[in-house]
């Protein structure tokens, strides 16, 4: 069944925007009588039969709902330096999607290649990937913030840091959480976090550590992270 977000859904009816009207009835070329699937981002999902079709809108009536879809014992958070290549970000923010995140906070370090972002490119891609894996709870993106600021206000049950220095007494992940809590789990940019990066962030409570023996790209280590705690949590 074909599925669209549908995040201001309230009522028992929902107009489909101009841009989902077109891909409902001249892509998928569904028409009055047939269902289809909605996801509220807030964990709602929903089954409607298509009432109308005009020339920009397509008209819906909810048939039924489920709450709390999907809905998890557990909050992933992983904040992130945004990689050079956004494209390589994307493919992070696409598949930690489809696998299963709570919240992602695009990161700005001191040795970021990448210092901008565009939000709402971003925002269409986790859109993207919670209808592809039908998930009813949409990931919050967080707005990009400064490292040393981030670090003086997040908040969690396990705040981890993974980076590639040696010396620190780095442990798995497995080792320091338990399952059905909140976690927090910085990655750093391709150069890695800075000493003083490292040091501000252990001093803030963060433990170190490592997710294996190989050095990973920045968007492979954060979605590593994500299948790893969901793993835990299993």
């Amino acid at each position: 069944m074909h599925l669209f977000y549908t995040p201001d859904l309230k009522t028992d009816t929902y107009t489909l925007n101009e841009e989902e009207s077109k891909h409902c009835s001249k892509v998928l070329r569904l028409n009055v009588g047939d269902t289809v699937q909605l996801i509220d981002g807030v964990g709602g999902l929903y089954e409607a039969e298509i009432t109308a079709v005009n020339k920009r809108n397509v008209d819906l009536k909810i048939i039924n709902h489920i709450k709390d879809y999907g809905k998890r014992d557990f909050h992933i958070h992983i904040a992130i330096a945004p990689t050079k290549n956004i494209d390589r970000f994307e493919w992070f923010l696409e598949k930690t999607t489809e696998i299963g995140i709570d919240e992602i906070t695009p990161l700005i370090c001191e040795r970021s290649e990448r210092k901008v972002i565009k939000a709402e490119r971003l925002e269409k891609v986790i859109t993207s990937a919670v209808k592809q894996s039908i998930k009813a709870y949409h990931p919050k993106l967080n707005a990009a913030i400064n490292l040393q600021e981030f670090l003086q206000q997040a908040k969690a049950d396990h705040k981890l840091i993974a980076h590639c220095l040696d010396g620190d007494d780095k442990q798995y992940i497995n080792t320091q959480v338990k399952n059905q809590q909140s976690y927090l789990i910085l990655i750093g940019p391709e150069g890695d976090f800075s000493p003083a990066e490292i040091s501000s962030a252990l001093q803030n409570g963060y433990k170190p550590v490592t997710l294996g023996n190989t050095r990973l790209r920045t968007e492979t280590a954060g979605l590593a992270a994500c299948f790893e705690l969901n793993y835990i949590n299993r």
